[in-house]
C-alpha cells in the first residue's frame, strides 16, 4: 500500500458545542417575499426537462436514510413542492433536483451514483469490469454506492480509476475501488491530469486554516437544513464525511491538444484542461459510446470564477477556450455529455446547446468585465451594472446556484487588476473596527446609526443596512440591538439570494450574530494524516508559515535535518523572523543543531510541542540532536497553530 496509497485523511464533523440560542429565523418579510415572487415571472418554471434527466434511468437508491454516520439522505427531504417565502424559488428548483439520489442508467453500459456525496460517481461498464471516474469524497458513500451497482448491476472488477480533478469530492473516495495488488499486476489503472497530486495535497495547505472556516460558511456546515436554513450547495447537496484517500496516477494526462488511450477495451480522447475550473483538470471523449465527459467545466450552473471560501481565481477566458475546443472537436457527434455534478444532457442538440452557452457565459463575463474595467469602471460599478444576455440568463444552467454574475465579474477584474480599483481612498483605509468607531462619532453615537438603519429595513434596503450596521458591530461587538438588526438584515439576504453559497454565508452569519461561535469540544488536524505525501518543499514551507516571526526576530540559526523517514538531508535558516528550507542538502558550516528524526514525527512536534515529550523520543532514539538543543525547541515552541473557529462577522 505504501507505493500506492500515498496520504489517508479522515474527515469528520467537528463536534460543536452552541452558545445559548437567543432569537431565532424570522420569517420573509414582504420585500423578500416579492423580489423571491419576482423570479417566477423571468424564468420558465414550467419547464420539466431537467426533472425527467434528473430521474431518467434511476435504478435503485439506498435502502437507508443514513449511509453510516458519512451521509444522511433524507435530510433535504423537506425540498418538495412550491417553494417557501424564505427560499429563492430558482434556487429551491436546483435543490430538489439536487437531491433526487441513487443509482441511475445513463445508456447501454454507462451507469452513475448522484446524490449520495457533493459529486457525482460514474461507472462505465469495460471489456473485463468497471471505469470508474471521481469516486466521490469518502470511502463510506463511495463503497455504498458500489454496494447498490454489485446488487443491480453485477459483480466486476474495477479495471480502471479516471480522476477528473484535483478536487477531493472528486477523488477521495477511492479506496474503495483502489486495489493495490491490481495496480501492482498492471491490472488497474488510475488516469489524472498532470500536476492531479500536487494540487490536491497543497491546495487548502498554507491557507487551509482560513479557507476551512470560510468553507463552514459557504457550504452550511452548522446551519440547519432547513427552510430558514441551509438547502444545498447549488453544485449539489453537501460534502459526505467520513475517510478519504489519494493514490498516485499511474498515467497522466498532459496535452491541451489532446491524447488517446484504449481503457479497458474503450478507446478515451482526453484533453488537459489546466487552470479552468481546477488548477489541474481533464475532460474526455467515448467515441464509440458518443459520450462526453465534461468534468467540472460544464454544469447546469454558473460556476465560480472565485471561490467564496478562498482560493485563486479562475480565467474564464481559459475556461471559455476549452469548452470551444470540446465543441470543435467533437461537437458534431457528441450524444450524451455527463457532468461530476447534475444531471446528463441526452442528445446532440441538447449537449450542444448547454456547451455552447456555458461557453459563452464565462466568455462574457472575462471579456465584458475587461471591457468597462478598461472605461474606467471599477468592480464594483461593473458588478452592479453588467447583465448576461437574456438568452444565457434565462437559462436555468446559466443561472447563479453556485457562482454568482455579480462576485465573477469581481474575479476577473482582481485577476488582472488586484484589489486595489484606483482610488486613492481605497488605498489605506481604515481596518474595520476603527472605521465602525468613526462612524459611530460622526452619527452621534450608535443608538442614532441604528434608529436610521431600522427605517432602511423597513424599506427593505438591506445591502445598505448591512453596510451600517457591520460599522457598528464591528465597533461594538456586544452591542446586542446592533448584532440582532445585522442577523436580520443578513437573514433576509440570504432568503433572496439565488446563489446557495450567497445563502449559506448571509444565514451563517445570521447565526453567529445571535447565538455566537460555536466552539469545537475537539479539534480533528490532519496534518499527522498528509504528512505522508507532502513533498519536502511543501512541508517545510508550511512550517515556515505558521513560525511566529515577531517573536525573537533577532535570532539567527541554520538547522540541518536528517529524515529517516524520507531518506532526505535538510537544511533550515532562521533569519530576522522567517525560515528558508534548502531540501537536498545540508548546510556546510555556522549550524546550531543538527536533528536526525523522521518527518512525521517533526510534524508531531511541531504540531503540538507541549505534548509531543522530545525528551522520551530522544530516551527512545526516536529523535537524536547534536548541538543546541534548546534553539531547536525555541524553534519548535514558535511554530503555531491557529484557531480553526475564528471570528468572521465580529472583531
Amino acid at each position: 500500500m505504501k507505493n500506492y496509497l500515498l496520504v489517508l485523511l479522515t474527515f469528520s464533523l467537528i463536534p460543536l458545542e452552541m452558545v445559548a440560542q437567543s432569537a431565532g429565523p424570522k420569517e420573509a418579510t414582504s420585500y423578500t417575499r416579492k423580489a423571491n415572487s419576482n423570479i417566477l415571472s423571468i424564468l420558465d418554471f414550467s419547464d420539466s426537462t431537467d426533472y425527467v434527466n434528473a430521474r431518467r434511468g434511476f435504478i435503485a437508491t439506498y435502502p437507508e436514510d443514513h449511509i453510516g454516520k458519512a451521509y444522511d439522505l433524507s435530510q433535504f427531504n423537506f425540498i418538495k413542492g412550491q417553494a417557501p417565502a424564505e427560499v429563492n424559488p430558482s434556487l429551491w428548483r436546483q435543490s430538489e433536483l439536487n437531491a433526487i439520489a441513487g443509482l441511475f442508467k445513463v445508456t447501454d453500459n454507462v451507469y452513475q451514483i448522484r446524490g449520495f456525496d457533493l459529486a457525482n460517481m460514474t461507472l462505465i461498464k469495460g471489456k473485463s469490469g468497471w471505469i470508474v471516474i471521481d469516486p466521490l469524497t469518502v470511502e463510506e458513500t463511495a463503497k455504498a454506492g458500489m454496494q447498490l451497482v454489485k446488487q443491480h448491476l453485477g459483480d466486476f472488477p474495477v479495471t480502471a480509476i479516471i480522476i477528473t480533478h484535483s478536487h477531493i469530492d472528486h477523488f477521495g473516495g477511492m479506496r474503495a475501488v483502489l486495489d493495490e495488488k491490481a495496480i501492482a499486476e498492471g491490472k488497474q489503472k488510475i488516469y489524472a491530469p498532470d500536476g492531479f497530486v500536487e494540487h490536491a495535497v497543497s491546495e487548502n495547505v498554507l491557507a487551509g486554516n482560513t479557507m476551512g472556516r470560510r468553507a463552514g460558511y459557504m457550504y452550511g456546515n452548522l446551519l440547519p437544513k432547513s427552510t430558514t436554513g441551509s438547502v444545498g450547495s447549488g453544485l449539489g447537496t453537501t460534502t459526505a464525511t467520513g475517510t478519504s484517500a489519494i493514490a498516485k496516477p499511474t498515467d497522466i494526462i498532459s496535452s491541451e491538444d489532446g491524447q488517446q488511450k484504449v481503457i479497458d477495451g474503450l478507446k478515451v480522447d482526453f484533453i488537459y484542461t489546466p487552470d479552468s475550473e481546477a488548477p489541474a483538470e481533464m475532460m474526455f471523449y467515448f467515441p464509440e459510446l458518443r459520450m462526453l465527459v465534461q468534468a467540472e467545466n460544464v454544469n447546469h450552473t454558473l460556476h465560480n470564477l472565485y471561490t467564496l471560501r478562498g482560493a485563486q481565481v479562475r480565467n474564464g477566458q481559459k475556461w471559455s477556450i476549452y469548452i470551444d475546443r470540446i465543441l470543435a472537436r467533437w461537437g458534431d457527434d457528441v450524444a450524451i455529455s455527463i457532468g461530476m455534478h447534475h444531471w446528463p444532457t441526452w442528445g446532440n442538440t441538447e449537449v450542444r446547446n448547454l456547451l455552447e452557452s456555458q461557453r459563452d457565459l464565462y466568455r462574457f463575463i472575462h471579456d465584458q468585465t475587461l471591457r468597462l474595467a478598461n472605461t474606467g469602471l471599477t468592480p464594483l460599478e461593473i458588478a452592479d451594472s453588467l447583465a448576461l444576455p437574456e438568452d444565457i440568463d434565462r437559462q436555468f444552467s446559466s443561472r447563479g446556484y453556485y457562482g454568482s454574475l455579480h462576485h465573477n465579474i469581481r474575479a476577473q477584474y482582481q485577476l488582472y487588476f488586484g484589489f486595489f480599483d484606483g482610488n486613492p481612498a481605497n488605498l489605506h483605509p481604515l481596518p474595520p473596527a476603527q472605521v465602525g468607531k468613526k462612524y459611530i462619532e460622526l452619527a452621534g453615537g450608535s443608538a442614532r446609526i441604528l434608529e436610521q438603519a431600522r427605517k432602511s429595513f423597513d424599506l427593505g434596503e438591506y445591502r445598505w443596512v448591512a453596510e451600517l450596521v457591520n460599522h457598528v458591530v464591528f465597533a461594538e461587538p456586544n452591542n446586542k440591538p446592533a448584532r440582532e438588526l445585522l442577523a436580520d438584515t443578513y437573514e433576509q439576504m440570504g432568503y433572496q439570494a439565488e446563489s446557495a453559497p450567497w445563502r449559506n454565508f448571509y444565514l451563517s452569519g445570521a447565526q453567529e450574530l445571535r447565538s455566537g461561535v460555536s466552539k469545537p469540544k475537539e479539534t480533528i488536524s490532519a496534518n499527522k494524516n498528509i504528512v505522508a505525501d507532502m513533498s519536502s518543499d511543501l512541508f517545510f514551507n508550511y512550517l515556515a508559515m505558521r513560525y511566529n516571526g515577531l517573536q525573537e526576530h533577532r535570532l539567527k540559526h541554520t538547522f540541518n535535518f536528517n529524515l529517516t523517514d524520507t531518506d532526505e538531508k535538510v537544511s533550515l535558516i532562521l533569519s530576522n523572523g522567517t525560515l528558508h528550507p534548502r531540501v537536498g542538502s545540508h548546510a556546510p558550516k555556522n549550524v546550531s543543531a543538527t536533528i536526525t528524526l523522521p518527518r512525521s514525527v517533526l510534524m508531531a512536534l511541531a504540531s503540538d510541542p507541549k505534548n509531543a515529550d522530545l525528551a522520551g523520543l530522544e530516551k527512545k532514539g526516536t529523535v537524536k540532536i547534536e548541538g543546541d538543543r534548546e534553539a531547536f525547541t525555541a524553534l519548535l515552541n514558535n511554530i503555531v497553530n491557529f484557531d480553526k473557529m475564528f471570528n468572521i462577522i465580529e472583531p
